[in-house]
This record gives structure tokens, sequence and C-alpha cells, in this order.
């Protein structure tokens, strides 16, 4: 798989999961499926949905630096060294999903491979510093 499709179907994930936490926190979807099952008031889930979202919105950032879709605001290697840190947080959100109490977040654990795995070939892509658009 190219890096430059990588990035476009990790985005669209990104926007999905995005939503999906909008709608977390706008209780039109139960906050008892996510975080393992383990928030136990809207004020937890108020600050974890939050959280949560903006993480999402910087990796759609990044992402779009990354895949050259917009003018990157940092150095690409700052951009390599968040999408590494990314790709850490979602393998070991891999396992976290594996032993969540819901057996909905222990199917997104499905996605979050994914998502490990376009990370991994954005960032191995051979000698790419930005990932080339097609003009």
């Amino acid at each position: 798989m190219k890096p430059r499709i990588a990035v476009k179907i990790l985005l669209g994930i990104v926007i999905a999961v995005t939503l999906f936490h909008l709608c977390i926190l706008l209780k039109v979807i139960p906050y008892d499926i996510t975080w393992g099952g383990r928030l136990t008031n809207d004020t937890e889930m108020y600050v974890f949905e939050t959280f949560s979202i903006g993480l999402n919105l910087i990796l759609g950032m990044v992402l779009l630096f990354k895949g050259n879709l917009i003018k990157p605001l940092l150095p690409i290697k700052m951009v390599n060294v968040v999408l590494w840190v990314f790709l850490i947080l979602f393998a070991v959100n891999t396992v976290g999903n594996l032993f969540a109490e819901t057996n909905f977040e222990k199917g997104l654990s499905v996605i979050t491979l994914a998502c490990s795995l376009f990370l991994w070939i954005i960032l191995r892509s051979k000698g790419a510093k930005k990932i080339k658009s097609k003009s």
C-alpha cells in the first residue's frame, strides 16, 4: 500500500472516530461502552472525551502535514516523532481494548490495530520525508 493511500484512509478513520466521540460528548451514544467501561459519571466522561477529541484533532493535523495536504507548520522530523508517538499509543491501546470490559470496545481493537499498521506504512515508506501528493 502506498503511504499516500494510508494517510487518506487514516484521515477517514480519524474523522469517524472524532464524530463518534462527539456523539458520546453530546450523549447520543452512552459513555459506558467506552474507556474500558470504567467511566462512572458525566464529569469523567466530559474530561476523557474532550481529551480524546483533542488527540484525534492533533493526529488529523499531523497527517495532513505528512501527506502534504496542507502546508506543514512543524518541521517534518517533528511530524515524524508525533506519528511515532501515535503509533505506540495505538499499539498499546489495541492491547488495552482486548482487555476492555465491553465487547464493543474489544471489537475496536481491530480499528486501533489497523491505525497502527497504517502509521507503520506511513513512517516506513522508502526515504520519503514528505508523501508526495498526486496532482
